[in-house]
């Protein structure tokens, strides 16, 4: 008797073995496809595995599936394969893993076809003169109908204010009909440009030409220092691919990059360009992903989850700035979409780009292991000069809300020019917090080892781990004075001190608070585009990828703020930050200046970065890394565990140190380190700690991981704390 094999979304790490449902033919059924099964007390939708013919369970406690949903899978067998391999990898329930890489209707089990298929229209000869004065609503739908020649969706005409329970009358008067939308397959090939491509230098004809002439799989490492033109690299290796009928993936670090990307590639290409975010409504993402998976849509923009989107005819991948940490998903299925890249690169045998000016260290590392074929564009694209640096010493000069005075006359010296100034300060809100002038009290989150940032607009205290809230005290909490202070500077508050120094420019803030609302990024973008003078002041958001013409100064308001990170991490992500930032300032025509204030102006790291260039920084970090046995010449794994009081995640990990250390049959070269408590202990409400598993050896590392994991889901200790897995890890914390 045949037996169904199912990956559940569940935090079990094991298969669950069914019995067929009534009348299925288990013969037809192909690995992939979803099935409805009873699960405890609820029904899920699993993927099939695999049919056989014996089960260990015994058959009294068999369950029988309810439907099969799917007569083919709705994912392609190198994007199933992916997904399994990642689970893997990363140590994650298969299930769970497999969910996560289908949109968000398919996992709840609705059919794997567009959910606007059924749509409406006007019959050609309908006119509105055919319907009574008196049947206002119903000449109002018929008028949007015949807006809308080629149909509508009942949920956009509810969206449009008109009353779907009359779209019946309409039908029985032969005004309208509903029919079954089936997408155009039409292939755009004759005419794929809407606007001729740009000439380019010779380092980007030499970097189009190794991309668009590789047979099957390979990596590059396409290395640009910015505004050297990588977009259009991108952009005519996509169009060869085009021309040969084939479809182009091209992921982002954040959503706040998709809209100039799209814009970009809509002006360049005649073609269907779909784009998949987690700001889409399940309905349109499900209709994107479709359109990937029949080829329609031929170029595919999205931020990390759209790796696991399926493509009919797949061409090329391409990771836009691959150093991003947005890349690695950090809670759950704890994947990186860069690697994951690479590795279905590997299975469509089809070339991977990764794009930056500031290679992560592990990027750069396997460039010179020859693992990625290495690509440099040195110079900027068109007569853009690179920027010139200067380093402002802080020390003993006094500061207006983060601002010195010699970089207060360089502002005005450029707005006087008739161009824009950008600052950057990587913290949000008004001050980072607030402290009792008399007492020397801070306020700080209750749930939390951090300090809660005062913003003012509106008023409140806010804890950017946990979230929480809390209005600001009248008295101090500790001795009742009323004397409390803002402490440093927000970009609020510096906002704040360059409204009142320059009246008549408008000040534009770019950092979460402002960018919440829907196509809040697109309208500041419209508005910097204008070209009139401006300042913009902002987080890192303002650091990636954006093309500003008229930016000529760009001001670096705190630039020691990472150099000092308990991450070995933090100076290569401090270096990123700073040459991203300092990239925004002339790359047109004008040439640009950046001013770096900092109290650290002989600091070696920051005088060779600003003289000698980030790729003399890499290799000088690179092999600080190698020396010290760190990533990326060791492989690491780290398991966090956090429970609701003091010192229990510790104990628990204790607890597993002390399985490897017992473990027979433990694997060579495995070191590990703690447990110890993570850098920030306490975060909303719970106690964290972590132990850290490193080896020269990958497989050797995976194995123990396999065995310790095995151990632990069947610890009822297990149960008391919430515990991970991180493999390659990016952040420390």
């Amino acid at each position: 008797m045949p037996y169904l094999r199912l990956a559940i979304p569940s935090p079990l790490r094991r298969l669950f073995d069914y019995l067929p449902p009534q009348g299925c033919e288990t013969a037809i059924l192909q690995p992939g496809v979803r099935i409805k099964v009873p699960f405890g007390r609820r029904e899920v939708t699993g993927v099939l595995m695999e049919v056989v013919d014996t089960t260990e369970v015994p058959l009294n406690k068999l369950k029988a599936a309810i439907a099969v949903i799917d007569t083919t899978p709705p994912l392609p067998a190198t994007v199933l394969k992916l997904a399994r391999w990642a689970a893997n990898y990363y140590q994650h329930p298969l299930g769970d893993a497999l969910s996560q890489a289908l949109p968000v209707l398919l996992r709840k089990g609705a059919p794997c076809e567009y959910t606007h298929q059924h749509l409406w229209r006007a019959m050609p000869d309908a006119d509105i003169a055919q319907l009574g004065k008196t049947a206002a609503r119903q000449r109002e739908l018929l008028l949007l109908l015949l807006e809308h020649p080629n149909g509508i969706s009942e949920g956009a005409i509810r969206a449009e204010g008109g009353q779907t329970a009359l779209l019946k009358k309409l039908l029985d008067k032969g005004l309208a009909e509903s029919f079954i939308h089936t997408p155009n397959h039409t292939e755009h090939n004759d005419q794929p440009l809407h606007e001729a491509p740009l000439t380019l230098n010779a380092e980007q004809r030499h970097a189009v030409q190794q991309i668009t002439t590789t047979q099957g799989f390979q990596t590059f490492l396409l290395q640009g220092v910015t505004g050297s033109g990588k977009t259009e690299v991108y952009l005519q290796a996509i169009e060869h691919y085009i021309r040969q009928g084939k479809q182009a993936l091209i992921l982002v670090p954040e959503i706040g990059l998709t809209p100039q990307t799209v814009s970009r590639f809509k002006a360049r290409f005649n073609l269907p360009v779909v784009v998949l975010h987690s700001n889409l409504t399940d309905n349109q993402r499900l209709d994107a992903w479709l359109q990937a998976k029949e080829g329609i849509a031929r170029i595919i923009i999205g931020t990390r989850s759209a790796m696991f989107t399926p493509l009919r005819h797949p061409g090329v991948i391409f990771i836009d700035e691959e150093h991003d940490t947005s890349f690695k998903q950090q809670d759950g299925f704890r994947y990186n979409a860069r690697d994951l890249a690479v590795m279905r690169g590997n299975l469509e045998q089809i070339p991977v780009v990764l794009g930056t000016a500031t290679p992560a260290i592990e990027s750069l590392y396997n460039a010179q292991q020859g693992r990625y074929q290495w690509l440099k564009l040195n110079q900027r694209a068109g007569d853009a000069l690179p920027p010139q640096f200067e380093l402002l010493d802080m020390r003993q000069l006094p500061l207006q809300d983060g601002l010195s005075e010699p970089l207060i006359q360089q502002i005005k010296g450029h707005l006087q020019q008739g161009t824009q100034v950008l600052i950057f300060l990587n913290r949000r809100g008004f001050a980072p917090t607030l402290m009792c002038h008399d007492c020397g009290w801070l306020a700080d989150c209750r749930r939390c080892d951090a300090h809660m940032t005062l913003h003012r607009k509106p008023l409140h205290l806010h804890c950017h781990h946990c979230d929480s809230q809390r209005p600001v005290p009248n008295v101090c909490d500790h001795c009742g004075s009323s004397d409390l202070k803002p402490v440093g500077a927000g970009t609020e508050r510096t906002e704040e001190r360059l409204q009142a120094l320059f009246p008549d420019v408008p000040v534009i803030r770019v950092d979460r608070d402002t960018t919440q609302r829907k196509n809040a990024m697109q309208h500041i973008m419209d508005r910097v585009h204008q070209g009139h003078p401006c300042i913009l002041i902002g987080t890192q958001m303002l650091a990636k990828g954006h093309h500003f013409p008229k930016v000529t100064l760009v001001a670096i308001l705190n630039a020691d703020s990472g150099l000092f990170s308990a991450d070995f991490r933090g100076m290569e992500r401090t270096a990123q930050l700073i040459l991203q930032v300092a990239g925004r300032a002339g790359r047109a025509d004008h040439p640009g200046k950046v001013v770096m204030q900092t109290h650290h102006a002989d600091h070696p790291t920051i005088t060779s970065l600003v003289t000698e260039g980030y790729q003399a920084f890499a290799e000088q970090e690179l092999s600080q890394r190698i020396a010290a046995h760190l990533p990326p010449s060791i492989y690491c794994a780290m398991f966090r565990a956090e429970a609701n009081h003091p010192g229990q995640a510790e104990r628990f990990l204790g607890k597993l140190r002390q399985l490897m250390a017992n473990d027979i049959l433990q694997p060579q070269g495995i070191q590990w380190l703690g447990p110890l408590p993570s850098p920030m202990e306490k975060r909303a409400g719970q106690y964290r700690a972590q132990l850290v598993l490193q080896s020269h050896d990958r497989k050797a590392l995976h194995q123990q991981l396999n065995s310790i994991i095995h151990q632990v889901e069947s610890d009822t200790e297990a149960r008391k704390v919430r515990w991970s897995i991180d493999v390659d890890p990016v952040d420390m914390f």
